[in-house]
């Protein structure tokens, strides 16, 4: 569920409300396409955060500002503010805790909207607490984590699908 993810939201003031989004879900293609929405929007003149993962080479590629990696600094810093008070912020996954960093930095920064790329499936991703995107975007389907998503193209889909929310434009 998302209660880990909500309960990091909560110890940081509740980033999320503070930012639009553009969240994006799928099993292949996705990064490649949060890539290029966000280049898009720089280009048309706005602060993009991008949310990524995995990361290639250096875990700041995970959280970056027009291209720009969040700084070492910066990733210090919230891992200290994590390690003085575990006690308030439950037991976050490692996603979890580095989403919570990524939208504490895109809000602490004010970007005007961020791309979003789920880690896994969509419904129970940490990604999903976003209410109201400006869109949703999915790439092609294929069968990836099935032990959690589910056996088949169809349950993996309906998994992936949980992004969407009503009212709220699908790509």
């Amino acid at each position: 569920n998302l209660n880990a993810t909500l309960q990091v939201c909560e110890v940081l003031g509740h980033p999320e409300d503070k930012l639009k989004f553009v969240h994006v879900a799928g099993t292949n293609g996705k990064g490649t396409v949060c890539h290029m929405i966000a280049a898009a929007l720089q280009l048309s003149g706005h602060k993009v955060g991008l949310f990524t993962s995995p990361h290639l080479v250096d875990f700041r590629e995970r959280i970056r500002i027009n291209g720009e990696c969040i700084s070492e600094e910066s990733v210090v810093k919230f891992v200290e503010c994590w390690q003085e008070s575990q006690a308030r912020w439950g037991t976050p996954s490692f996603f979890e805790l580095t989403f919570g960093m990524a939208l504490d930095h895109f809000a602490r920064e004010s970007c005007d909207i961020v791309v979003l790329e789920t880690g896994m499936g969509g419904r129970l991703d940490s990604t999903n607490i976003v209410a109201n995107p400006e869109v949703t975007a999915v790439t092609n389907i294929g069968l990836d984590h099935q032990a959690f998503l589910g056996p088949d193209i169809r349950s993996i889909a309906k998994e992936k699908a949980g992004i969407f929310k009503a009212g709220i434009p699908v790509v």
